[in-house]
């Protein structure tokens, strides 16, 4: 099946320039990139030449339907998408304007841009010095992920996956993306009350329960600088000690007793008592 048929299978509506385009990266891609060392197949090869081309072009195309007819997995044609778009060089362009249009939410321009330039210069802060030159911000997964956070601090709803979609990166980058950008611009991108683990609440709380010196007087325990005032930790734990000592007490005095009550019997030997027999009681014979 040639890529004309796949363009009218997809229902492209400028299909002669996209098929086009699309023959000429395939070109490409057979010369620059090895698609079978990657895993993709001659079928999909052609068809994600067709959407990289309807997106240079920018001409609809339904990834769904593409991944139906590729015969691929969601997260399969998403991998093989993005190995491929990296193999032969084209990178894809997305703009916070256009975003914001899309998912109406103009006003999240300006947020979305600072929030950006904050990661930017936080993140290439953290790198050491060697390789902040080398650091890449170009790819859309971060402008995507950007605006998703945005939008999610002020309550604004938008679709991830299609974002995840406009982006063409996998989830688990995007969430990997996304875990950076809150932890270096929490002021921006992060939501103020995040719910905890309840696994790793109770983690920190076995940890300050083993150094109650260490505890603060929000958590419920005491700091070092009270003096004399003995915390409810401290005095269930004298008097654990001392109920430990009386019980201790109690046991090696029960064990002196029994010992001093287990008396020892003495065998008294038999006395055999020989008497001298007298000559003149002898029966004689006869």
């Amino acid at each position: 099946m040639d890529l004309s048929e796949y363009a009218r299978k997809l229902g492209l509506s400028d299909p002669k320039q996209v098929v086009r385009k699309a023959a000429e990266l395939r070109r490409v891609s057979d010369l620059q990139f090895d698609s079978s060392s990657a895993g993709i197949g001659e079928i999909c090869k052609s068809i994600i030449c067709l959407e990289i081309a309807a997106n240079m072009m920018q001409v609809l195309f339904d990834r769904q339907a593409a991944i139906r007819l590729s015969g691929m997995s969601d997260k399969a044609y998403i991998r093989s998408f993005n190995v491929m778009q990296n193999g032969i060089g084209i990178k894809n362009k997305l703009d916070i304007r256009e975003l914001a249009i899309q998912f109406g939410c103009v006003r999240l321009i300006p947020l979305v841009q600072k929030g950006l330039s904050l990661y930017r210069e936080r993140f290439i802060a953290s790198l050491p010095p060697s390789r902040r030159a080398s650091a890449d911000f170009s790819r859309p997964v971060f402008t995507a992920t950007g605006f998703y956070l945005c939008a999610k601090k002020h309550k604004l709803k938008v679709d991830k996956n299609k974002l995840i979609e406009l982006s063409g990166t996998s989830e688990d980058e995007f969430s990997s993306v996304s875990t950076s950008m809150k932890d270096l611009c929490h002021d921006v991108f992060g939501v103020s009350k995040e719910k905890k683990d309840p696994k790793s609440v109770k983690v920190n709380r076995d940890l300050l329960d083993a150094l109650p010196e260490k505890r603060q007087a929000e958590d419920g325990g005491y700091s070092s600088d009270e003096g004399e005032d003995l915390s409810a930790y401290k005095k269930r734990k004298c008097e654990e000690k001392r109920k430990y000592e009386e019980w201790k007490s109690t046991v090696v005095e029960s064990n002196k007793q029994s010992k001093d009550k287990v008396t020892v019997k003495k065998t008294k030997q038999a006395r055999l008592n020989f008497l001298k027999r007298d000559p003149g009681t002898e029966v004689g014979g006869v």
